[in-house]
């Protein structure tokens, strides 16, 4: 059970650094979820936003990232 922890741990410092860097940078990062293809309908009693461009690339970031560090690691 051991490499369980190590991930948890590994899992807990990326959510500590992917929150710093939205409380340091949060005001510079505004363009993101307004991309060209995210989808937001707003109506008097109604909203709806589906960010799709945005979601594409986080996981195109993620992906990149994941497998860097599959190859050097």
């Amino acid at each position: 059970m051991q490499p369980i922890g190590k991930y948890i741990v590994i899992a807990g410092i990326a959510i500590v650094v992917i929150g710093l860097v939205i409380w340091l940078a949060g005001d510079k990062l505004g363009w993101f979820g307004n991309l060209p293809g995210d989808i937001r309908v707003e109506r008097e009693n109604f909203k709806f936003y589906m960010p799709i461009t945005s979601m594409i690339l986080i996981s195109i970031l993620l992906s990149l990232l994941l497998w860097l560090l599959r190859r050097f690691f």
